[in-house]
């Protein structure tokens, strides 16, 4: 495993950040099972957290307007340090109001920040894109192994039902290689019901990365 400082990588017209290795997942399809890094980059294992200087930095030595959008994803969950990838994104609107920004999420940020995060996603983000990736808690926990257990899909749930209010973009996702036909037209549902959109996604096998 190559750790270096790999802050910002280029994903098509996207301009990615990666500001932690931890999360409280550990995925069956996650990307970094296959490798190092994701589409081309550096290694994205990094040697010690970056600080909001040096992500703001990585951010700006890039030409934001030659991007669709800002995407807070890389290898590790993004809510482990909400507070302040919130505040870098205010303040990246303030100055460039055009700029769209995402964060990919699993979802559990009430359960890593042990708080009712949804408030702090307001103004910070036009997208919460979430992952899903099951229609039961017991499906949830064989695939995606969270780290509190049977607690996750429940707190996903809610999660999307509240930060919704604050970031109408809410979206679920899943990964079109690990759900079968019937378990996404429950995914539907259960998106129906909270209120928000579902994107199924290919997954990235090692080939592709």
């Amino acid at each position: 495993m190559k750790k270096t400082m790999c802050i910002t990588y280029v994903v098509g017209d996207s301009l990615y950040v990666n500001v932690t290795n931890r999360c409280s997942n550990r995925c069956d399809f996650c990307i970094r099972n296959n490798g190092d890094g994701a589409y081309g980059s550096e290694s994205l294992w990094l040697i010690r957290e970056p600080t909001k200087s040096e992500i703001l930095a990585s951010i700006l030595s890039h030409d934001l307007g030659a991007y669709r959008e800002l995407v807070f994803c890389g290898y590790g969950e993004p809510s482990f340090r909400l507070e302040e990838i919130a505040e870098i994104s205010r303040r990246l609107k303030g100055k460039y109001p055009k700029v769209k920004i995402r964060i990919n999420t699993n979802g559990q940020s009430d359960l890593i920040l042990g708080c009712d995060s949804a408030p702090m996603y307001k103004g910070a983000f036009d997208t919460v894109s979430i992952s899903l990736n099951s229609s039961t808690p017991e499906g949830y926990e064989r695939i995606c192994h969270p780290k509190d257990g049977s607690l996750a899909f429940g707190a996903i749930l809610a999660f999307a039902r509240r930060v919704k209010t604050f970031v109408p973009h809410t979206v679920f996702s899943v990964v079109d290689e690990f759900i079968s036909v019937d378990e996404l037209a429950e995914c539907k549902r259960i998106a129906e019901e909270c209120g928000v959109a579902l994107r199924v996604r290919e997954y990235i096998g090692p080939e592709e990365k």
